[in-house]
């Protein structure tokens, strides 16, 4: 079977390119920097599913999107969670947290509904990773 894209983080982010294993989506909500790593294998839901190899590359890719996105946004904390209680398809969020949030110190989830960017700030967010991360133009929906 074939990866794809869940249609629910299809429709809650913009694609800002691919990592060697993972798709790299932007959360379209302007009240935090919130960027979702998806690896591209299909049928998987938890971490451990993932070969050695799979499990390694994903912790690269997390710290690495971690340290651009602290290092851009000087947060105060770096959230990183991979929860799938809404969507099963195994994905990561990374949220730039700051003292001064609509959440802190809470989750974010259903603090305040999303607001999505204006297109030219999301197209920006996308263009900083594409550059910053030097991510690959994203490989159809299905690989």
């Amino acid at each position: 079977m074939s990866w794809q894209l869940h249609a629910q983080l299809a429709n809650d982010t913009r694609i800002a390119g691919d990592l060697p294993l993972s798709r790299v989506l932007v959360m379209n909500d302007r009240h935090y920097p919130w960027v979702i790593l998806v690896p591209r294998v299909a049928d998987i839901r938890e971490i451990y599913e993932l070969g050695a190899m799979e499990q390694q590359q994903l912790l690269q890719e997390s710290s690495r999107l971690s340290m651009f996105l602290m290092e851009r946004f000087q947060g105060d904390k770096m959230n990183v969670a991979a929860l799938g209680n809404m969507v099963p398809q195994l994905h990561v969020h990374h949220i730039v947290r700051f003292k001064n949030d609509l959440a802190w110190p809470q989750p974010v989830w259903g603090k305040a509904p999303a607001e999505a960017y204006p297109e030219s700030e999301l197209s920006d967010f996308c263009s900083q990773l594409a550059t910053g991360l030097k991510l690959q133009p994203a490989i159809s929906s299905s690989i």
